[in-house]
């Protein structure tokens, strides 16, 4: 196991890399990053000083190396609309994100797994055409427009929840790892707790559907497939009760393919969020890029692109390894 796992790491750096070539280059093929900058205060002479500053007048070959250089350890710039470094703007809206996305995840698999695995027990039942009907709808519908209509009916019309932001001001939270909801249970800040799960509820839950209905939809293929296995027939045929050929024989072995769609949903949360977090006013990753993008703030898009591609590389590792876990002939290998 600890071989196969050393292999997904060493196949992973090739990719990083490419990552990081990607990120340079993109801005680069986009246009004149000088051009980008300067906008309508384009002069000949204030062009030159700022690829002088930031070494646009150098080899395209010594400026990767130099940002492979300053990206591996750790300094990815300075933001031109702020000023500040973007490892430090990072530090404060990826944590949103990822508590956003795995919100939303937690109500994804907490939901899209039992209600597949149901479909598939009941099949051509009643129960199995409605879960797959709401699997369609929550596919089919668009986050933005649902985003809106529960931002108006359970924030404006009915006061419920929040219109947006992260948590209230007056609940004090000394934060640790900018995780609102950890931040609040490691302080033992109760209010805050309350005030975090208050705020994360109609994001998370919008954001939810279309990865709920895709682990449904996924989860009752996997076990219609495993539940027609001669290995489940033997089970019944020793006696078991449903209840623990379902649980033990046949969810243990359908996992696979709900862990792999689990994983990638996991990366498109946490790179995809940038409708649902405008909607709810959510500082995250997603914000903050598209701010930088309409600035032409190009450290921040650079830093971005790479962040939400090592995102999509890490989920992907995380399933090779979780593979590794849950399948014996792997393991065994």
């Amino acid at each position: 196991m600890l071989a196969y796992i050393a292999r997904r790491l060493v196949l992973t750096l090739p990719v990083l890399l490419g990552i990081t070539l990607f990120s340079f280059a993109l801005l680069r093929v986009a246009g004149d990053p000088c051009t980008a900058l300067l906008g309508e205060r384009y002069t000949p002479a204030r062009c030159e000083e700022i690829r002088e500053r930031y070494g646009l007048n150098r080899n395209p070959v010594i400026q990767y190396a130099s940002y492979l250089r300053t990206t591996v350890s750790g300094d990815l710039g300075r933001s031109i609309l702020t000023k500040r470094p973007v490892t430090s703007e990072l530090k404060l809206v990826f944590p949103a994100t990822v508590e956003l996305a795995l919100g939303a995840m937690t109500i994804a698999v907490l939901v899209g797994i039992p209600l597949g695995v149901l479909a598939a027990v009941r099949h051509n039942s009643l129960l199995d055409l409605s879960a797959m009907v709401v699997a369609l709808v929550g596919v089919s519908m668009p986050v933005f427009w649902l985003g809106l209509m529960m931002v108006y009916v359970f924030a404006f019309k009915l006061g419920w929840f929040p219109t947006g932001g992260r948590m209230a001001t007056a609940a004090g939270l000394q934060t640790v790892t900018n995780l609102y909801v950890l931040d609040s249970v490691l302080t033992a800040n109760p209010a805050a707790l309350k005030s975090a799960l208050h705020h994360l509820a109609l994001p998370a839950l919008a954001l939810s559907t279309i990865p709920t209905a895709i682990i449904a939809r996924i989860s009752r293929s996997a076990m219609l497939d495993v539940l027609h296995r001669d290995y489940v027939r033997t089970a019944r045929a020793k006696g078991l009760s449903e209840r623990l050929v379902v649980a033990r024989h046949a969810l243990a072995n359908a996992l696979l393919p709900v862990v792999t769609v689990i994983g990638l949903q996991t990366g498109f949360l946490l790179s995809g969020a940038v409708l649902t977090e405008t909607i709810f006013a959510w500082p995250g990753m997603g914000r903050w890029v598209v701010h930088a993008i309409g600035s032409n703030d190009m450290p921040v898009v650079q830093a971005g692109v790479l962040v939400f591609a090592t995102v999509f590389v890490a989920a992907n590792l995380l399933v090779d390894i979780s593979y590794a876990l849950l399948d014996p002939r792997i393991r065994y290998e």
